[in-house]
């Protein structure tokens, strides 16, 4: 059996990188035989949630309840998750490459004295089973072999796509309350602040983004690529220097310390496209870089290139999409 630790978001969904970790775990199942997928959530049990699972294939999923998930913390839950697979005797343990699914499954690892890969894109063979994951930011790709059982890893954002399975699983609805030591509970979360409203989500979402780089040129370079964004209706992306330099709000930061995103496409503007954003836009269907250097890593790696300045192609570009909407 497969066991996926699923975030939920504060709106009750599954997110989208949870989704993605239990379809590759469902095609992770498919090779190995057919075996069941299992989920685990924290927090209260939901029959509508429950039922979205379910038609990604889930036989059953564990809620996790109790004074101990009224707030997260990562030992915490992976003493439920360990408690859960234990029961279950889950071959694989999974979870999606978020922060929180790389933070629990490093302590599920450790509790139980196996290894752990991050941000696994694929799966080899069965026996022994291997993996291949992004290392270096996402510029090189690594084999590792998982002999030790449970096999448990974390999938990179956008590994494969979220979707539904052809046969829908049971979806089982299972309370637990799994015992948690107050050792598990001196690291948690005591207080959270509400983000601005529409950012990050909507940026990993979208399906087209422009990005900005250090060719923007000040805090008040971003007029024309705005007008971009609005015309093509996406959003806007920027690299870390931008948000360094205090130019754009951190929300915006596509890259390793950043959000990964994969649009159908994404044009990166002034990014010379260092390793680290490279880890965050690699994912893109397709890449038009703009940008005065033909050499840039930006521009060998894209689909398309515009060798110029962003602040001449970008005004042209848009004043000729106003042109053909009339």
């Amino acid at each position: 059996m497969i066991l996926v630790l699923v975030e939920v978001s504060p709106a009750g969904g599954a997110v989208e990188t949870s989704r993605e970790a239990v379809t590759f775990a469902r095609d992770l199942a498919a090779v190995g035989g057919g075996v069941p997928v299992d989920v685990v959530l924290v927090g209260a049990p939901d029959d509508a949630l429950a039922g979205v699972l379910a038609s990604y294939g889930v036989r059953r999923v564990h809620a996790l309840t109790g004074p101990a998930y009224d707030s997260f913390s990562g030992a915490a839950w992976a003493a439920g998750l360990v408690e859960v697979r234990e029961r279950a005797g889950s071959v694989v343990v999974m979870a999606a490459g978020t922060p929180r699914g790389n933070e629990v499954l490093a302590h599920v690892a450790a509790r139980l004295a196996v290894p752990m890969a991050a941000n696994v894109v694929s799966f080899g063979g069965l026996s022994p089973f291997t993996v291949t994951r992004q290392v270096v930011g996402g510029a090189v790709l690594e084999e590792m072999r998982l002999a030790e059982r449970p096999a448990v890893f974390t999938v990179a954002g956008h590994a494969v796509p979220a979707a539904p399975a052809d046969v829908p699983g049971a979806g089982e609805l299972v309370v637990e309350t799994p015992t948690v030591a107050e050792a598990d509970l001196v690291a948690r979360v005591v207080s959270t602040e509400e983000p601005e409203p529409d950012l990050s989500g909507a940026l990993t979402s979208a399906r087209v983004v422009v990005g900005a780089g250090r060719g923007a040129g000040s805090a008040d370079g971003f007029d024309d690529l705005l007008e971009l964004v609005e015309l093509l209706d996406g959003s806007l992306g920027v690299s870390r220097v931008v948000t360094s330099l205090g130019w754009r709000p951190h929300h915006e930061q596509v890259g390793q310390t950043g959000s990964r995103i994969a649009p159908e496409l994404y044009i990166p503007c002034g990014i010379s496209g260092a390793i680290q954003h490279w880890a965050g836009c690699s994912s893109a269907k397709a890449i038009l870089a703009i940008n005065t250097d033909p050499d840039a890593p930006m521009v060998t790696r894209a689909t398309h290139a515009v060798i110029g300045d962003l602040h001449e192609v970008v005004p042209a570009v848009n004043a000729e999409i106003r042109r053909r909407r009339g």
